[in-house]
């Protein structure tokens, strides 16, 4: 009996198999014959499909047992959140009665004075060209914060932005630095409508997560993992020390910013920099590719105060961090990457410099070694290249051709002659068939609007970080099995300029869509069913990426696979396969708010 049952099921497990295989070839009505090319090649694809499953599957099953064995997290409820800014109430549709720009500007360096004496680790890598340890041993430029305050003047509070080099900032940790902000400003008598925070996602800066902190022989993972197997407390994930300074560094400048604020214009042009610049790398399911360069100009009307120029594309500032096989960079060194040269080569040219990441899942710089074969010794100098490259773009982009090679200081005419000599017919130069854009002026309108986001980790390897606190965030029971992480997302109009604020790094098809929402380009095979974030706001919607919080990863439900293979091992670090939904759905509910 049981022989002939299990003759059944195979026989019924082999027709689905072929059924699906049908179903999958003939997605859109047509019949093939069985055994035509087209026919062999759709079942080839469903048993990848299915064997993508059930890799999926396993690899799920297995860390949820793992996880299972972890002691529970402290927090069992939601407590109540502290140091949230709503933005501004009131959306305004045109400018207030006496509106005028006031921005403010400040910097500072976030690298401890004890750095040489007590052991600080890199966040972003640890691989086998590093000897798997990322203690920092050296430092090449600078880990900074810089940071504008910006009004529209009409009494609906001063907006602070904050974006620090750094691999990520937690939403607990902003809410500090708010807390200390908040204090200052309390005590001035200065209404603040929000205080915003960034990460530029740089992958050659001390660890702000907990990730890669004392990683060295284990470390702490596998310290806390014996701690928590035995039912005891464990040790957070991030260097404490460390904190401390960034959160007081940090909290000054954000007020340092306030106390510099001063009337003037504020002007937007942007540029496509084209695929020359930044590049999909590793999510070859999404399709999108940004290749906007966005900039802001605030001109204070006090010529004696510098101007700021505020920046954003989308691209992982992660080249420095990487060690060289030759032994040229052992990759523990403290750099800015290329964020810091962009706002060095801006401060040459008379400019304060604010910075803000993109959409940046599977995006990253796509100039140096990569690009024109410029023979650089150390790895951190594609950095410097592309970051100079970009200033000068963002300077120049408002300028005609002729224009830029008659200011020597932007061409560069000697450095790019001996640039030519090294590289020969493979060298690009940054203006080539150069075509200027046109620059506007914003009216003095500022409309803020942020919003919590409660999304389900469904992940059990971030469950299991949570557990061992590796990372510096709250996770909540709801029920017995279902953890829950709160974070911010946030929609803002300076003037018509419309930006969306995403906490993490995001998909570039969930931002502008593409394949990957479709069930003919996902690894599910099913629709996404929701817009994109241009559908919801327009095309011309600019993204600020790794905002107020950075939650790793969010990709689209339906193309979600922890299967590590194919350009998926984003989904490793990602809170889970809601999570693309649950933000949509969210900023689906702050635009209905606005109505």
């Amino acid at each position: 009996m049981m022989g002939k049952r299990k003759i059944i099921r195979k026989a019924v497990t082999a027709t689905a198999l072929l059924a699906g295989a049908y179903v999958y070839l003939n997605k859109a009505g047509e019949i093939e014959p069985i055994g035509s090319d087209k026919f062999k090649e759709s079942v080839v694809n469903f048993g990848k499909q299915t064997a993508f499953r059930k890799l999926d599957q396993t690899l799920t099953n297995g860390l949820s047992a793992v996880e299972k064995l972890l002691a529970l997290p402290e927090n069992t409820g939601k407590e109540t959140a502290q140091y949230f800014y709503e933005g501004t109430e009131e959306f305004l549709k045109s400018a207030a009665k006496g509106a005028k720009w006031c921005l403010g500007s400040a910097s500072a360096s976030l690298v401890p004075d004890d750095w040489q004496t007590h052991p600080y680790f890199l966040g972003g890598y640890m691989v086998a060209e590093n000897g798997f340890t990322n203690r920092v041993e050296q430092l090449i430029d600078d880990m900074r914060i810089r940071c504008i305050a910006l009004s529209d003047n009409s009494d609906r509070g001063v907006h602070l932005f904050g974006t620090i080099d750094c691999i990520g900032f937690s939403n607990k940790d902003i809410r500090v630095v708010r807390s200390m902000v908040a204090a200052k400003a309390a005590k001035e008598g200065i209404k603040l409508g929000s205080v915003n925070m960034f990460s530029t996602h740089c992958h050659s800066c001390i660890d702000t997560q907990g990730l890669w902190t004392k990683t060295e022989d284990g470390g702490k993972i596998l310290s806390n993992l014996g701690k928590s197997l035995r039912g005891k407390e464990v040790e957070q994930g991030t260097d404490l020390h460390f904190l401390e300074v960034l959160y007081e560094r940090a909290a000054d400048a954000l007020w340092n910013a306030v106390l510099d604020m001063t009337p003037g214009k504020l002007t937007f042009a942007q540029k496509d920099i084209g695929s020359g610049y930044v590049d999909n790398r590793n999510r070859p399911s999404a399709t999108a590719l940004p290749t906007m360069l966005n900039r802001f100009l605030f001109t204070p009307t006090d010529k004696k105060k510098a101007p700021t120029m505020i920046v954003n594309i989308g691209a992982h500032p992660d080249v420095a961090g990487l060690a060289c096989n030759d032994g040229s960079s052992n990759g523990r060194e403290i750099s800015g990457d290329y964020v810091y040269y962009l706002g060095e080569t801006l401060a040459e040219y008379g400019y304060n410099c604010m910075f803000f990441n993109g959409a940046i899942a599977g995006i990253y710089m796509a100039r140096g070694l990569s690009n024109d074969g410029m023979p650089m010794e150390k790895r951190y100098e594609q950095s410097v290249r592309y970051g100079r490259e970009l200033a000068k773009i963002a300077i120049g982009m408002t300028k005609t051709k002729e224009e830029i090679e008659a200011d020597t200081a932007l061409s560069e005419p000697e450095v790019v002659a001996k640039e030519k000599e090294l590289c020969g017919d493979a060298y690009t130069l940054w203006y080539e068939n150069w075509e200027p854009v046109k620059e506007r002026k914003l009216n003095p309108k500022l409309n803020v609007r942020i919003r919590e986001m409660t999304v389900r980790v469904t992940n059990p390897l971030i469950r299991v970080a949570g557990k061992l606190k590796m990372a510096n965030y709250d996770f909540y029971r709801n029920g017995r099995d279902s953890y829950l992480v709160t974070t911010e997302i946030g929609y803002m109009e300076w003037d018509d300029v419309k930006i969306a604020m995403v906490p993490c790094e995001l998909v570039t098809d969930l931002y502008k869509g593409g394949k990957s929402l479709t069930a003919e380009g996902s690894c599910r095979g099913y629709d996404f069913g929701y817009p994109c974030l241009c559908d919801i706001f327009g095309d011309d919607l600019i993204c600020f990426g790794l905002a107020n919080d950075a939650v790793g990863y969010i990709v689209p439900d339906n193309d979600y696979s922890m299967r590590l293979l194919d350009g998926h091992y984003h989904e490793t670090l990602s809170l889970g396969d809601q999570t693309g939904s649950t933000l949509i759905k969210t900023f689906l509910a702050l635009k209905n708010d606005l109505k």
